[in-house]
């Protein structure tokens, strides 16, 4: 059996921290051995735990839109690999979702990682996923998104897609002029490879 088929069923059998969630387990993530990008993201949201589908929510929309692709290419996971930091919604806190669980990265994403052989274009978002991927990142988000270019093209950090961030993305505007355009056309160019 496919390895990354089987690691699939396995993670949507998980309950390693069914304890500490608000709900039953649902873990949402997607991954194919040909993907070619990789989004590396915080964890599901109540909205995505409750269809099964990943940034099925206004922050998708601002995703796909960032990165010049439609749904249908954004959900093909032979294109588009989606690996939370953790699987599962953990819930609500104070001030917006709880952190993702530390236990899926402990226990599935150095697996999950070395099984996707394929992928010319890693994109980071969220300080979870920033610490794991790039453990000596010692600058804050807005630092480390404005310098780019220090990973160019194999690795590109974001800002949260997420509504919540729209002031972010007010005094930010060299984002929107300067990244979104470098990063659509490395998107156009990962997709349109034969490698």
């Amino acid at each position: 059996m496919d390895s990354i088929i089987s690691l699939k069923e396995n993670i949507k059998n998980c309950s390693v921290c069914s304890e500490h969630l608000p709900f039953d387990p649902r873990p949402v993530i997607q991954i194919d051995k040909r993907s070619r990008i990789l989004i590396a993201g915080q964890a599901p949201g109540k909205k995505v735990h409750e269809t099964g589908i990943p940034f099925n929510d206004p922050s998708g929309d601002r995703l796909r839109e960032w990165l010049g692709i439609s749904k249908e290419t954004f959900y093909d996971p032979e294109q588009i690999a989606i690996l939370p930091m953790g699987f599962c919604y953990p819930g609500t806190g104070k001030s917006g979702d709880l952190a993702p669980r530390a236990e899926c990265a402990k226990k599935w994403r150095s697996t999950l990682l070395s099984s996707l052989t394929n992928i010319q274009l890693t994109l980071i978002i969220g300080q979870y996923a920033i610490a794991y991927h790039l453990p000596k990142e010692k600058k804050n988000l807005t630092d480390i998104v404005h310098d780019w270019q220090s990973n160019w093209p194999d690795t590109i950090v974001l800002p949260h897609p997420s509504p919540r961030n729209n002031l972010w993305l007010k005094r930010n505007p060299w984002f929107k002029d300067e990244l979104l355009p470098k990063l659509r056309a490395r998107v156009c160019d990962v997709l349109s490879s034969t490698g």
